[in-house]
């Protein structure tokens, strides 16, 4: 009896058939190659933190100006970086990096980068604080304010203070999206309210950088 050669197409419907076989397998196999990927990343960002903070490029507003212009094409890149070490290590305030993105890149672009960088920090602490629990948020903030905020994880109605808290521009929400991770926010609700409402308070931060930048010497401020 002739034996029939396999095709390429024949070896690629068996590799599918396969993988279907073993979906167990092929997502563990997916899990762990997105744990690694998610601690490569978080080893780089704080390396770049503590290194940041030796070098000085955080000491001061013009300082972190001077450094993320002397980068050239890599500016907006380096400064979503800078985002997102300041929202997971609390080196500085976020307030003043997102000042920083407005006057380096404009209204526009600055308010982008700032939304990406927070963007990505954020869902960075709400794994590790799902990841590691109370004990690492507390190492992250410490337990003066944990215990200060800590309150929140008692109410019924956290997802709707967190919203709001996410929408204001004053409140602690890199606190807060520490512990949502540590209650049973579904990542989903969680992305959500981070990707329609964190917009609002970056507006707010952008348009009150305009307002100052035209009336006052903004530098003064830090």
């Amino acid at each position: 009896m002739e034996v029939l050669k396999e095709t390429p197409k024949v070896k690629k419907a068996k590799k599918i058939i396969t993988k279907a076989k073993n979906p167990v397998k092929n997502i563990k196999r997916e899990s762990l190659i997105l744990k690694i990927l998610f601690y490569l990343s978080l080893l780089f960002i704080i390396g770049f933190g503590v290194w940041g903070y030796k070098s000085g490029i955080f000491n001061s507003k013009s300082d972190l100006i001077k450094y993320i212009n002397s980068t050239g094409v890599w500016g907006s890149i380096i400064f979503i970086i800078v985002q997102i070490v300041q929202v997971v290590i609390p080196i500085i305030p976020g307030g003043i990096t997102s000042i920083v993105g407005v006057i380096i890149f404009g209204a526009l672009k600055g308010t982008f980068y700032n939304y990406i960088g927070i963007l990505i920090g954020s869902f960075i602490n709400f794994f590790l604080a799902r990841h590691f629990g109370s004990s690492m948020v507390r190492k992250i903030i410490g337990d003066k304010n944990f215990d200060k905020y800590g309150d929140f994880l008692e109410k019924k109605n956290f997802n709707t203070l967190f919203a709001l808290a996410i929408f204001s521009p004053v409140a602690p929400d890199d606190i807060l999206c520490l512990f949502a991770g540590l209650t049973k926010m579904r990542i989903k609700t969680f992305a959500l309210i981070l990707i329609f409402l964190k917009p609002f308070a970056l507006i707010a931060y952008t348009l009150g950088t305009i307002f100052a930048l035209d009336k006052f010497s903004i530098f003064k401020f830090w």
